[in-house]
């Protein structure tokens, strides 16, 4: 059976337009994209940088070497390495640019050797291969460790891995098949430079799957939190009220709700000025989360009032979580001290639906007030 012919530089070629025509989509991704999802830059310049270089790799023997070898595949690597640092970039992750750079100069110095010095296809394929197997397989164990358990991730990290293992088998089909150059279309050479055109492509589209998962996720998040705090929103919280009351329903058990407005926060607003009153309450959000549970919920009903879920909490737990929430704000700070008046209440075996628990924290709160601010009532 004969093994087909194919172009290996039309095949190069196509791979690199293709790798080209995905960095336009992540170009603009990126620029369509919310500042917090990041590494869509690194993601974008990797492929520009692969193409080229298989424009360079596409003029062998047509060209120098040092611009269709050298050049060509220190394009390749760098392009690969800004997908992997966009990837770091994308999970939060400082750059490692250091330790990658340095090894990618050994590489090239061998690279060079080869080509130049001591001419010799295999070894230098061997090195290409083998620095690329590495470069892919760190890439897919990073997605592996930091990533998020979806479609997008193991897609993107199975395509990885599989390159990694078509790159290893390739650099020790070297040491058995001695090849004659990169377009030499053998029948290994063939697959290989196939098999790296399909998974190019198919590993871009990973990265924009995953690109888009993290923008649902970002815009699930702004549905559901406060803009200002960060904490839940009216309607998210209710929501999480809802379940929990239908919980207490089902297993017999209760749960308090905590109403809280901040004194006189029309007057600091007024004196101080509205960004002022921003960082108080910024200032009382991060003071009184940190005196949450896990499981409690805190949201923003508007302006300055809020209201706490303590699951599984009865009305002595849920008075001891106000003190304590007062306590706090008379605890000296970088802000001038300010009060907060609270009304508690717990789940009764007859509540059909939230309303009716915000109803009596609601009164809770009024008589705080009534009774002077600073305080806490349970109703």
């Amino acid at each position: 059976m004969t093994f087909p012919s194919i172009d290996l530089r039309a095949v190069i070629l196509l791979a690199g337009a293709l790798g080209a025509l995905m960095s336009f989509v992540l170009y603009f991704l990126r620029r369509s994209y919310p500042p917090t999802i990041h590494g869509l830059g690194c993601w974008a310049l990797g492929p520009v940088l692969t193409f080229v270089s298989t424009l360079f790799f596409g003029m062998r023997g047509m060209a120098p070497e040092f611009l269709t070898v050298v050049i060509a595949n220190l394009l390749l690597m760098s392009g690969l390495l800004l997908l992997y640092q966009g990837s770091r970039h994308f999970y939060g992750q400082p750059p490692s640019w250091r330790p990658w750079l340095l090894s990618l100069a050994a590489a090239m110095g061998g690279i060079g050797w080869f080509t130049h010095v001591q001419p010799h296809y295999n070894a230098r394929l061997v090195l290409v291969t083998a620095y690329l197997a590495f470069l892919f397989l760190r890439h897919a164990l990073l997605l592996r460790r930091l990533g998020q358990p979806s479609f997008a991730v193991r897609f993107t990290s199975v395509i990885l891995l599989i390159e990694s293992a078509i790159l290893t088998l390739r650099a020790f089909s070297a040491f058995t098949v001695d090849a004659q150059g990169l377009l030499d279309a053998t029948p290994i050479q063939t697959i290989y430079i196939a098999a790296y055109s399909v998974v190019m492509v198919m590993l871009l589209v990973g990265l924009i799957l995953m690109a888009s998962d993290r923008l649902r996720a970002e815009m699930e998040h702004l549905a559901t939190h406060d803009p200002l705090t960060g904490i839940l929103t009216r309607r998210a919280l209710i929501k999480a009220c809802e379940q929990e009351l239908e919980r207490c329903h089902r297993h017999g058990r209760v749960m308090a709700l905590l109403m809280l407005d901040l004194d006189h926060f029309k007057a600091i607003n007024d004196t101080h000025g509205h960004l002022f009153g921003d960082r108080v309450l910024l200032d009382f959000v991060a003071r009184v989360d940190a005196l949450l549970r896990k499981p409690d919920r805190f949201g923003r009903f508007g302006g300055e009032e809020f209201v706490i879920l303590l699951p599984e909490t009865n009305d002595d737990e849920a008075m001891v979580v106000a003190d304590r929430i007062r306590a706090e704000l008379e605890v000296p700070g970088e802000l001038p001290t300010y009060t907060v008046s609270i009304g508690v209440t717990v789940s009764r075996s007859g509540d059909a639906s939230v309303d009716a628990l915000l109803a009596r924290a609601d009164i809770g709160l009024y008589r705080a007030k009534d009774k002077g601010r600073d305080r806490a009532e349970l109703e």
